[in-house]
């Protein structure tokens, strides 16, 4: 179901102070209805499709982008998470997590429908996909490793070891490199000045550096053909941009009230960055909106507001729209670049 226009809080993105001028702005140009707690979607470009994980009701909204309705409803294993796609192979990754059931689901892109259900470590909690490889890396909350799928077998063929408390994973397939990030805690709170992103080399499977990281890291997303690794830290909220030429933190972006787990994503087309925002006032009124980073000057260019509690973002690299899931309303904003 599409939900035509913008509600009260849809609209074009202001501009703020860490701004540039810019003769592009952002609108949230529409809704789609999907499941029950909408959290983790992904897109697949060349199918013209995007996936949403349904962490309220065990299912996978597709959403056909050019009609902007949902064209199916898939069934997965209890609580669906973090999702990701294969561009190449049109498969599907979503992690689940239920009582003692801990799985990977995955789908044929091709007929909607589960292919195989992989069993991996304790709490799934992130994955990502290197279309050059096919190899999917799945990151386990609270835990110190990385089981990594074989895409095409679907097969667990390795299991590697990082530092303790790991949160995001993301994957340069130019380079065959996977960054992980991990938050230590200590009596349910964070330490700080021990975070640190993991870099890894794919091809051997085998830790090759540890970079600090900024206060909180949650999310982490990569500009391939930068070479440019963002990390969303929540605590500091801020975007730490990583050389990864040079594996070195090169700039630290300020960014209002970063969500508590944030969405993080990048449009490689255009460097651009999404980050998802949320600020809670008196009253428990929320203001959620989507701020957008060009990642050459390393600014922030919009905010654009969204739903309440608004979650994950992803970024189709062809049209260059923002899809964001808003839990709370079972609903996926779309936002759209406009010129003038």
């Amino acid at each position: 179901m599409v939900l035509s226009g913008c509600d009260a809080r849809d609209g074009l993105a202001t501009i703020g102070r860490q701004d540039r001028p810019s003769e592009m702005s952002y609108r949230v140009t529409g809704t789609i209805t999907v499941g029950k707690r909408p959290s983790g979607v992904a897109v697949d470009p060349s199918a013209h499709t995007v996936y949403v994980a349904n962490s309220g009701d065990g299912t996978v909204s597709v959403i056909d982008t050019v009609s902007r309705t949902v064209k199916a409803t898939i069934t997965v294993a209890d609580g669906p998470d973090a999702i990701a796609v294969d561009p190449v192979t049109h498969t599907v990754f979503v992690t689940a997590h239920w009582m003692r059931d801990n799985f990977v689901s995955v789908i044929d892109g091709s007929n909607n429908a589960v292919a195989a259900t992989v069993p991996v470590g304790d709490s799934p909690h992130d994955l990502a996909v290197d279309p050059t490889t096919h190899l999917v890396y799945v990151t386990h909350f609270g835990g110190d490793t990385v089981s990594v799928i074989d895409g095409i077998t679907h097969g667990v063929v390795d299991t590697l070891t990082v530092d303790k408390n790991v949160q995001g994973v993301a994957v340069d397939p130019d380079t065959n490199t996977v960054y992980v990030i991990t938050e230590m805690f200590t009596t349910g709170r964070p330490i700080t000045g021990v975070d640190q992103v993991s870099v890894i080399d794919g091809s051997t499977r085998s830790l090759v550096s540890t970079l600090p990281a900024d206060s909180g890291p949650r999310a982490v997303a990569v500009d391939p053909e930068t070479h440019s690794v963002y990390v969303a830290n929540s605590t500091k909220s801020t975007v730490s941009v990583i050389d990864a030429a040079t594996r070195t933190v090169t700039a630290n972006v300020p960014v209002d009230n970063i969500s508590q787990n944030p969405g993080l994503a990048v449009d490689p087309s255009t460097h651009t960055v999404y980050v998802t925002t949320h600020t809670l006032h008196a009253g428990n009124e929320f203001d959620d909106s989507v701020a957008v980073i060009d990642g050459t000057t390393r600014t922030i260019t919009a905010t654009v507001p969204v739903r309440k509690k608004s979650s994950n973002v992803a970024v189709d690299p062809e049209t260059h729209i923002a899809y964001v899931t808003n839990p709370d309303d079972g609903t996926v904003s779309i936002i759209e670049s406009v010129v003038g």
